[in-house]
């Protein structure tokens, strides 16, 4: 089974504190987020990722501080470096890949959920709303799909960068190590996100796969108050039941749900595009930094 580089923590902490920079404040502040991280829960609600991509974004604000320091960029440049930062940059183009997936993932859906809505408010029942339903269901397949080829990807990333922690004390420079830990909590992240907008029910395709099963576990520990904030699965699930059940009755709670999932969408959207940003920022700041 794969290791999480989430779970390589003595590692993380001992290097911290190895940072030849670490009295500059912008260093301690990375450091200081990442313990932040590491202490976290790791709740799967949406409210509780849309604080991690929040947490993210604040992070990718001290790095990019962090790449500007002379010291770092010193390091960063290094021929004997040129290697790990490379491995680094390559890491960076599969977070941006799985980014686009995440975006697409919840644009997809949010399109459906709003189309969906659109029409419960026009027919007040289930006539002709099965194969809105069946359009919904298959866009999320699709979705799905997309996801797990995204999780597959990071998970090839993730032995990559695991292997690369247990590197000899002084073959990697400090510089480097601290960019590491950023990307594996961003790993974790976006990880989470994934999980999230896949769903329950991508437990099952993808249990192969040990970082999604450790997901998925997490998912099936999760407690009541988690399950019942888990907005585009209750959307989904309400539809589905609607549908079989044919009670007009239930109109408003599945409208109550869809929107609750629109809302929730849009809040982790807007979260992903601003720590999408920054991420592209911080890409380019070390691509200047290698070719200057």
């Amino acid at each position: 089974m794969a290791v999480s580089p989430l779970n390589v923590q003595p590692s993380f902490h001992a290097r911290s504190n190895s940072l030849p920079s670490r009295q500059h404040p912008v260093a301690s502040q990375i450091d200081e987020n990442l313990n932040r991280f590491r202490a976290s829960q790791s709740a799967s609600t949406s409210s509780s990722i849309g604080d991690k991509l929040n947490c993210l974004q604040d992070l990718y604000h001290y790095v990019d501080m962090f790449l500007q320091l002379p010291l770092t960029q010193q390091d960063v440049a290094q021929e004997q470096q040129r290697k790990l930062v490379e491995q680094l940059l390559d890491g960076s183009l599969v977070l941006l890949d799985v980014c686009g997936a995440a975006k697409d993932a919840l644009q997809q859906t949010k399109e459906c959920t709003q189309e969906l809505q659109s029409i419960l408010r026009r027919r007040r029942g289930v006539e002709g709303l099965a194969n809105e339903v069946r359009k919904y269901v298959t866009s999320r397949k699709a979705a799905r799909k997309a996801i797990c080829k995204a999780l597959k990807n990071l998970k090839h990333m993730e032995n990559k960068l695991t292997s690369s922690f247990f590197s000899k004390d002084g073959e990697t420079g400090a510089v480097i190590n601290t960019l590491k830990q950023v990307e594996a909590v961003t790993t974790s992240v976006l990880e989470s996100l994934l999980s999230f907008i896949s769903g329950p029910e991508a437990e099952s395709k993808t249990s192969r796969w040990s970082l999604v099963s450790k997901l998925m576990h997490q998912k099936r520990v999760m407690c009541e108050e988690e399950q019942k904030a888990h907005e585009i699965a209750n959307a989904e699930a309400a539809l589905r039941s609607f549908v079989k059940s044919g009670n007009t009755k239930n109109v408003e709670n599945v409208q109550n749900e869809l929107q609750n999932s629109e809302m929730c969408i849009q809040d982790l959207e807007e979260g992903l595009e601003s720590f999408y940003r920054r991420l592209i920022k911080a890409r380019v700041t070390v691509l200047n930094i290698i070719n200057c």
